[in-house]
């Protein structure tokens, strides 16, 4: 009998580098001078072609002015998503907050939007 090996390339995780980079306005080359390495790393990088360390993805994060998170987890080019909610209700004055809070749960529970 023939062993038969699949020959599926493992597709990487999809990471917002890219859209980072050019929400903040740089090319490619600026970024990559900002953190020390050459422009190709960084097209590599954000075609998901070469990995990263802990430390560039800190590097990256800083030079983008965002965290690390924000560059695996969150499109900065979508302001709707759940992150950037999250962020501007962390600006909420408690009492914001606590109605923010009050709203969500009335619309969970009754099951619309009012």
């Amino acid at each position: 009998m023939t062993k038969v090996t699949p020959n599926f390339k493992q597709e990487r995780p999809a990471y917002f580098f890219k859209q980072w980079r050019k929400h903040r306005g740089l090319t490619q080359e600026m970024l990559a001078e900002r953190i020390g390495v050459s422009p190709p790393t960084i097209s590599q990088i954000e075609k998901g072609k070469q990995g990263f360390t802990n430390s560039t993805l800190e590097a990256l994060a800083w030079a983008l002015n965002c965290s690390p998170g924000d560059l695996l987890m969150r499109d900065p080019t979508k302001p709707n998503n759940i992150w950037t909610i999250q962020e501007q209700l962390m600006k909420a004055t408690p009492e914001q907050q606590r109605q923010i809070t009050d709203f969500v749960e009335f619309v969970l529970k009754s099951g619309q939007a009012a």
